[in-house]
């Protein structure tokens, strides 16, 4: 199985992480790898990261998603994330990454958040 696998929901690419554990340094440069791809097929300028299979990462897989968030705030891109565990949540809180990032607590509420912000129409 591919360790990211996106598709088109309503306009928006939704980027689904299929790795429980981002700890090994192989297995986060390719979701980094998947979750860019992911980004450069946003013709829509609108990303979702769901994270529902994730349940530990390491640092550098949190400098992937800073990096990705650059990356999309320089290209317009409105990324939001979902489906953010209690645990790695702790550690966002703990780095102040929810003042950074948009995150909700599911597909359905970013969804939302989407045409709340009437990007989608």
């Amino acid at each position: 199985m591919e360790p990211v696998v996106a598709q088109k929901n309503r306009g928006v690419i939704v980027a689904y992480i299929n790795e429980v554990k981002l700890l090994d340094e192989r297995k986060i440069g390719d979701v980094g790898s998947g979750l860019l791809a992911a980004m450069e097929r946003a013709e829509n300028n609108m990303l979702l990261i769901n994270f529902q299979s994730v349940r530990f990462m390491s640092s550098s897989m949190i400098g992937k998603i800073v990096t990705l968030y650059k990356k999309c705030t320089k290209n317009k891109i409105n990324l939001k994330l979902s489906n953010i565990s209690a645990e790695i949540m702790e550690v966002f809180q703990l780095m102040n990454l929810q003042k950074l990032l948009t995150i909700y607590p599911d597909e359905a509420d970013a969804m939302l958040a989407f045409e709340k912000d009437e990007w989608l129409k």
